[in-house]
């Protein structure tokens, strides 16, 4: 599983012109699931991306969570992040979860999520959506469950 996290002031999420997720000051997390990707993997996504300190505390030093300043959490299924652009001009997707799977791993990301924030919202899974966000810092994270980097 595959995340790049952005701490954000405000982010949304539109399908066909229609706002369908909202937040205020929190993360924006663009999720990318793997077919190898299980139960686990989903645990230490939630756990890590909740936790990360990346807030400014009373000293402007990058010392607070998610969690710490109760803040608000959007996330959007984007199988891009398995694209492997190491051969040629057009990414591969091969490595990308198929599509039934990683929705079902896209909602249990989000109900686990759900039980460590009061506000989640998202995106809709396999539909074409554009996002706006304020990137606060700018800070961007990327992480991988299997510790790829």
């Amino acid at each position: 599983m595959r995340a790049v996290v952005q701490r954000v002031d405000f982010s949304k999420v539109e399908v066909d012109k229609e706002v369908i997720g909202s937040i205020n000051r929190g993360l924006l997390v663009l999720l990318g699931v793997e077919d190898s990707d299980e139960d686990s993997d989903i645990k230490y996504m939630v756990d890590k991306i909740v936790n990360l300190r990346i807030f400014e505390d009373e000293n402007e030093k990058m010392n607070l969570s998610l969690k710490d300043i109760n803040g608000e959490l959007l996330v959007v299924s984007q199988f891009t992040l398995y694209g492997d652009c190491r051969r040629g001009r057009r990414p591969n997707f091969m490595g990308a979860a198929k599509p039934e799977f990683a929705n079902s791993m896209y909602e249990e990301f989000l109900k686990e999520a759900r039980g460590h924030i009061e506000k989640v919202e998202s995106g809709s899974f396999g539909a074409h959506m554009n996002i706006s966000l304020l990137n606060n810092g700018p800070v961007t994270i990327l992480l991988d469950s299997k510790k790829n980097f």
